[in-house]
C-alpha cells in the first residue's frame, strides 16, 4: 500500500511549463469552488461563478494571479459593449472580486513563492458596476391608487367569467399587498403553511424565502397583520375548497391552479405567470396611469413603504420582508412628498416651543 504524495499549500513548487501554470490556475479555481460548497452555497451558484472566473481568468493576458484592475476595466467593458444587463455585469463583478478576496486571503503567499507575484484584488470600487439598483428606484402608487385597484378588483370576482382563478389572482396580490411577499414566496405556499395558532394574528411560514449569495431558501414566519389574517380565513373558508377534494391535505399548494396533479392526486401548483398577467391586467383595466409599472415586486415596496409610514420602525420591517441587511429595507421605503416637509415643521415647532419654555 502506497500513500498519494500531499502538497503543502505552503511550500513552494516550480511551475516550469505552461501545463504546470495551467494546472496550478485550476486548482485555486477547484479549491474556491470546493469553499463555496462547504459553505452551503447551491450548486447553480457554484456554476454561475465558476463560469465568471473562468471568463475573466480567459480574458487576461497572463495567468490569473497577475490580473490587475485593467484587466478587469476592458473584461467589464466587453460585457457593457456585448448588451449584458446591468445586474449581469454588476453580479459577474461581484463573483470576481469574491473569488480574488480568496486567492489573496488563502494563496498569496504560496502564490508569491512560486511566481515572485503579489496578488491585487482587480474589482475596486471604480470600476465595480452599481447594478439595477442604482438608479432604479421602484416608487410604488399612492395609497388612494392602491385602495382604488384593490376595491374594484375585489368588486368584481362574483361576476368573473371564472370564479376560482379570479379569487385566487386577488388573494396573491392581495399577500405582495399587505405582507410584502414575494411572488415565488407566495407562489410555494402549501396549506399546512398557514399557522393561526402562532401569535396574535396567526402567522404564514415563508419556506421558500430568497438566500443571500445562492445560499438556497432562507424560511421566516411572516405574521398576518395588516388585515392579512382576515384575507387567509375569507380564502381558505370560501374558496380553497372548491378547487377540490385536496383543501384539506396539509401539503396542497394554498394556490393551486385549475390543472390537476396526476401523480400527487391534488391540485398543481399556479405558476407565477399566471399571477402576474392578472395583476398586469387589473391594473390596465382600473389603474391606467400604472399600466406596465405595477409588477409584484412594487407592491412589495407599496407594503414596506405603507407600514413605515404608519409608524412600523425599520427592523421590524426587515424581518418582514426576509431582507438580510437593514441598508436593504431602507431601499424600499418610499415615503410620502411631505414627509420631510412635515419633519421640517415638527423640529421648528419644538425648538419654538424649547425658546419659548427658556423665556
Amino acid at each position: 500500500m502506497t500513500l498519494a504524495v500531499v502538497r503543502n499549500l505552503s511550500s513552494a513548487r516550480a511551475l516550469r511549463t505552461s501545463e504546470e501554470v495551467e494546472d496550478f490556475e485550476q486548482e485555486i479555481v477547484d479549491q474556491y469552488a470546493l469553499s463555496m460548497a462547504a459553505a452551503g452555497l447551491t450548486d447553480g451558484h457554484i456554476g454561475n461563478a465558476r463560469t465568471a472566473i473562468i471568463d475573466f481568468a480567459r480574458s487576461t493576458p497572463g495567468p490569473l494571479w497577475t490580473a490587475s484592475c485593467d484587466d478587469a476595466d476592458r473584461f467589464l467593458a466587453e460585457l457593457r459593449r456585448v448588451g449584458r444587463m446591468p445586474n449581469t455585469r454588476a453580479g459577474k463583478a461581484g463573483m470576481v472580486a469574491q473569488f480574488y478576496d480568496f486567492v489573496i486571503s488563502r494563496y498569496q503567499g504560496d502564490i508569491h513563492a512560486l511566481t515572485g507575484c503579489i496578488v491585487e484584488q482587480p474589482i475596486d470600487e471604480f470600476n465595480r458596476p452599481p447594478g439595477r439598483a442604482a438608479g432604479d428606484v421602484r416608487v410604488p402608487p399612492s395609497d388612494a391608487e392602491v385602495d382604488v385597484l384593490f376595491e374594484q378588483w375585489r368588486g368584481t370576482i362574483t361576476e368573473a367569467r371564472k370564479y376560482l382563478p379570479a379569487a385566487r389572482n386577488y388573494f396573491a396580490a392581495s399577500l405582495w399587498r399587505r405582507l410584502g411577499l414575494r411572488i415565488n414566496e407566495t407562489v410555494m405556499l402549501d396549506i399546512r403553511d398557514w399557522r393561526p395558532d402562532l401569535g396574535e394574528f396567526g402567522k404564514l411560514h415563508v419556506r421558500h424565502g430568497k438566500g443571500s449569495r445562492g445560499r438556497g431558501p432562507k424560511p421566516r414566519l411572516v405574521p398576518a397583520i395588516n388585515g392579512a389574517d382576515r384575507l387567509i380565513d375569507w380564502w381558505l373558508a370560501e374558496v380553497r375548497h372548491q378547487f377540490g377534494t385536496d383543501w384539506s391535505d396539509p401539503d396542497a399548494p394554498m394556490l393551486p391552479s385549475e390543472r390537476r396533479d396526476p401523480l400527487m392526486n391534488r391540485c398543481a401548483r399556479v405558476g407565477d405567470d399566471a399571477l402576474r398577467q392578472a395583476l398586469i391586467a387589473k391594473t390596465k383595466l382600473w389603474l391606467p396611469a400604472w399600466a406596465g409599472r405595477l409588477t409584484p415586486h412594487v407592491l412589495r415596496h407599496y407594503c414596506a413603504s405603507s407600514l413605515y409610514g404608519d409608524g412600523m420602525d425599520l427592523k421590524a420591517l426587515q424581518e418582514l420582508l426576509g431582507h438580510e441587511w437593514l441598508s436593504t429595507t431602507t431601499r424600499y421605503i418610499h415615503v410620502h412628498s411631505d414627509h420631510i416637509e412635515r419633519a421640517w415643521t415638527q423640529a421648528n415647532q419644538r425648538l419654538e416651543s424649547r425658546f419659548g419654555m427658556e423665556v
